[in-house]
């Protein structure tokens, strides 16, 4: 209750502002865009490698003339991968920065406590990665370029139960986290629509170290395989322990796991594991092996698929201020909108009536310390 209050003053406050203010945002020699992410935290590699990413096709953009005659410039804030922390930053991208549009967030549940700020003040926002089905909910000016849980959790249903022939599944779920509660319920529904059984449910909380117990209950219960829908820190830990108290079973999981630190967290213990992404660097497509040649020569690193959705993100908000032909936001709004048929390097990107993106999806396994490509599922 405290912290809904808390949200209600904050819309207040930022209404107050805008009402005094002249909205003059896009005018004079620059294109203000703003960026929100966790650049430190548990997951800084999540906005690391988005903000990499956009970085990338902001450079483009700037070296091919800039928009409409004007240079675009990108403002970045840190939300130190909290929520609450997200509403604040956001909160100063508009009122203090007057940006047109905005660039994140990664997590759901940092995406879901800023996006109602930008609905509220009419400000676009476009998020590379949240995939929980709520986020587009929230207003016709949030925009999302990933594929959403809903998919993502009947790929991995289906994966297991066709794939890999599984019947018995255990979860292990980040229960304060959107993102892995709405991943883990829909795996779950498929999984058993499809003739599997869950045998165990679990829970823990983001920040968590210690996964004994949970792993000693499922391993009671003999699974075939794990299904973890959480972020590569606790990913890695898990794996770990449940290597050590003698589960020899893969885990499976989502985008979450995408992360160069998923592998050095987790070593050996996730080999022969798998988990659903956007894109796999294996890809040759001209367009891929170029995105990831200029990363590595730019980043000394390989691109994981939150550096293809921050650039694919920003990309496709330039080609909307492109096209709608100013940077006032609601026409921002409505070019994003009207998105069909963009094909980036995590695939070709349509927009649909929800403002969520259709697109495919890919299963990679961890394979001798390396993300291997599985295979492709289409919507």
């Amino acid at each position: 209750m405290k912290r809904r209050s808390w949200i209600q003053a904050s819309f207040l406050l930022c209404t107050t502002v805008l009402t005094s203010c002249s909205r003059d945002q896009g005018q004079g020699d620059e294109i203000l865009i703003g960026e929100y992410g966790s650049l430190t935290g548990t997951t800084a590699t999540f906005g690391i490698s988005t903000m990499n990413g956009i970085e990338m096709a902001l450079d483009e953009v700037n070296q091919s003339g800039g928009l409409l005659g004007k240079t675009v410039r990108v403002i970045v804030e840190d939300d130190q991968g909290r929520p609450e922390e997200a509403q604040t930053v956001v909160t100063k991208l508009i009122t203090r920065d007057r940006v047109v549009a905005l660039l994140g967030e990664v997590a759901s549940s940092r995406t879901l406590a800023a996006a109602p700020v930008a609905q509220q003040m009419g400000i676009p926002m476009v998020s590379p990665s949240s995939t929980n089905p709520a986020v587009t909910e929230v207003g016709d000016f949030i925009f999302r370029v990933c594929f959403i849980d809903p998919f993502q959790g009947l790929v991995m249903a289906k994966f297991a139960a066709q794939s890999l022939q599984l019947t018995d599944v255990a979860v292990l779920r980040d229960i304060k986290n959107d993102y892995s509660v709405g991943l883990a319920d829909v795996f779950v529904e498929n999984f058993r629509t499809l003739g599997g059984t869950i045998v165990a449910d679990e829970g823990y909380s983001e920040g968590d170290t210690d996964f004994s117990a949970q792993l000693t209950s499922i391993r009671a219960r003999r699974p075939q395989a794990i299904f973890v829908p959480g972020y590569y820190t606790e990913v890695g830990l898990i794996a770990r322990q449940a290597k050590s108290l003698g589960i020899e079973v893969p885990l499976l999981g989502g985008d979450g796991w995408d992360s160069p630190s998923l592998v050095e967290i987790g070593g050996a213990a996730l080999e022969g594991s798998y988990f659903s992404n956007h894109y796999s660097v294996d890809d040759p497509s001209p367009a891929i092996q170029k995105f990831v040649g200029d990363y590595r020569d730019r980043y000394g690193a390989t691109p994981d698929a939150l550096a293809g959705l921050g650039y694919d993100a920003a990309q496709i908000l330039f080609d909307a201020i492109r096209r709608a032909g100013s940077a006032d936001p609601t026409a921002i709004r409505d070019a994003l909108a009207q998105t069909k048929d963009f094909a980036g390097v995590t695939g070709v990107t349509t927009l649909d009536e929800n403002r969520n993106a259709v697109k495919p999806a890919v299963v990679l396994q961890v394979n001798d310390g390396k993300l291997v490509y599985v295979e492709t599922i289409n919507p």
